[in-house]
């Protein structure tokens, strides 16, 4: 029988210490609803008495009607010296949580220097502050902070806090290496150690990444027995952030045999990854493994040629199972391979013996060499493979266009373009003004096709970027222009490059919206279907 690992979440709470990031209590509804259709076991949602945000927060806890995931209030022991309860105990006990999760010191350094109180008095804080929750009837976390560096000091005393919080009634005994300087080893042995003196207790592991090491160092402390994993999704805390459980879960599940979620749930996790983000305002993370867009993908034609007869030999899982999904790209280190599995994704036929993949690979090298870049920018590539084939028709073709940009006395900078687009065999002459030379030719174009394609009205400007390629050449630079665009149902990316930044942008948005005319037009093929394909190939 597969052992069970507890999940417990703390996004709400020690992932907003994060620099950068700032969620108002609907943000931590939003986030806590995810966690619990994720099949996360415990959501920390932070110290009621800290903030009025938190305190609202906790107003309303009523609204989530969570089905799986027992909501957790944090906080600290009494301080020395004061009677049981203080306002810090009350905090926890005046909110409707049936769980709470509390702070214990087990490092003398800490004990002596940030709390200024004795050794026995810290142990009688922990042991009174428990005994107050319990006696209120919450079941009780008990978050032993520096524990880690506590024991390499003093083991003695670090396992006396433990003890103490145990003969009080703790639940759990959550072991934290909250510097995030420990190792693997230092963390298996430590918490075997603790395993074994303190029998039948069910104990947690809590670390930070400050070596890069809090995923592996869980891993560790689950394999020395620990039951309860502690993060926070995408691994966001302070400084350089706590344990991803968007990785912990997966290898716990996945690659040891733990049981953690449902495999349903799992398959969210992906989408759970991305949806925190996006709530945080924050830039998802390309790069995060079993998550990030990058996870599963292919760029070298060797490793192409090699996954599209067995994906094994260079996936180390099937994507599908945490929700992710398999990306071939496209670049100057392109093969066959590449531009065969890319053209069957888009629904063409092409043989791998057809003068048509050289050309493509030639064009794709030239178009590399100039500034394009199409990593990012696969519908900008669809275009190129699509353009090549002889019974392709533009559903538009620029004539001229001409950008004017004018700085009025009282009416500051004003920017207007003029574009002639030739739709069939009719040409449209359009000018409008915009914010920027930009947006105004991104008027003039959508003024002009709209007579002829009402549906490019839903197509919308998610993203835009500009980067200088060469610094060296000043404002004289090639630049590369990378738009992201969306219809409120699906997003794309396309890519202009040239000297001119008004150029560059014109091939991206003139790419972004004869996409947008293919896509509608039904001839690029649905998601399942490239899926299927990809995996037939």
């Amino acid at each position: 029988m597969q052992r069970q690992i507890s999940i417990y979440d703390t996004t709400l709470r020690d992932g907003t210490q994060r620099e950068g990031i700032s969620l108002s209590v609907e943000d931590k509804l939003k986030i806590a609803r995810r966690l619990d259709e994720a099949g996360v076991h415990y959501i920390e949602a932070g110290y009621p008495g800290s903030n009025p945000k938190d305190v609202e927060f906790f107003s309303r806890i009523g609204e989530l009607a969570l089905k799986h995931a027992k909501l957790v209030a944090f906080g600290s022991t009494r301080r020395p010296d004061a009677a049981t309860p203080d306002s810090n105990l009350t905090a926890l006990t005046d909110v409707k949580t049936s769980c709470v999760c509390i702070l214990g010191k087990s490092w003398l350094l800490h004990v002596d220097k940030v709390l200024g109180t004795s050794p026995e008095e810290n142990l009688r804080m922990i042991s009174d502050s428990i005994g107050y929750l319990k006696g209120a009837g919450r079941e009780v976390i008990y978050d032993a902070e520096h524990f880690f560096d506590g024991y390499k000091d003093n083991s003695e005393y670090a396992l006396a806090t433990l003890r103490a919080a145990a003969e009080a009634g703790a639940d759990w005994l959550i072991l934290c290496d909250t510097n995030g300087g420990a190792l693997p080893d230092q963390i298996y042995a430590i918490t075997r150690s603790v395993v074994e003196t303190l029998p039948g207790r069910q104990i947690g592991i809590h670390t930070h990444n400050d070596g890069e090491l809090a995923v592996a160092n869980t891993l560790a402390g689950v394999k020395a027995g620990a039951q309860q994993v502690q993060g926070t999704i995408n691994g966001y805390g302070e400084r350089t952030g706590n344990a991803n459980l968007c990785s912990i879960v997966p290898n716990l599940q996945l690659k040891l045999g733990y049981a953690c979620v449902g495999d349903d749930q799992l398959r969210q996790i992906t989408d759970l990854s991305h949806y925190v983000a996006e709530v945080a305002n924050l830039v998802h993370d390309t790069h995060l493994p079993y998550v990030g867009a990058s996870s599963f993908a292919h760029k070298a034609g060797l490793h192409v040629n090699a996954v599209l007869k067995n994906s094994r030999c260079y996936e180390h899982i099937p994507p599908e199972l945490v929700g992710n999904r398999q990306r071939i790209l496209v670049s100057e280190l392109s093969g066959r391979s590449n531009v065969l599995a890319k053209a069957q994704q888009f629904g063409l036929d092409i043989s791998s013996q057809s003068a048509d993949v050289r050309q493509v690979l030639d064009t794709l090298k030239q178009l590399e060499n100039e500034g394009f870049q199409f990593e990012a920018a696969e519908a900008s590539f669809e275009l190129l493979i699509r353009r090549m084939q002889p019974d392709y028709r533009p559903p538009f073709e620029l004539v001229d266009f001409l950008v004017l940009v004018e700085r009025r006395r009282g009416n500051g900078i004003v920017s207007e373009a003029t574009v002639k687009i030739k739709v069939e065999e009719s040409v449209f002459h359009t000018a409008a003004e915009g914010n920027g030379p930009v947006n105004a030719l991104d008027a003039a174009i959508r003024k002009a096709l709209l007579q002829f394609y009402p549906e490019l009205a839903n197509v919308q400007l998610v993203d835009y970027k500009v980067r200088v390629l060469d610094g060296n050449d000043g404002t004289g630079a090639v630049v590369r222009v990378s738009i992201e665009s969306g219809d409120g149902k699906d997003r794309w990316g396309t890519v202009g490059s040239s000297a001119n930044i008004i150029e560059a942008s014109w091939l991206a948005l003139a790419d972004s919206l004869e996409y947008a005319l293919l896509k509608s037009s039904g001839t690029r093929l649905d998601e399942r279907t490239v899926r299927n394909g990809l995996e037939a190939g």
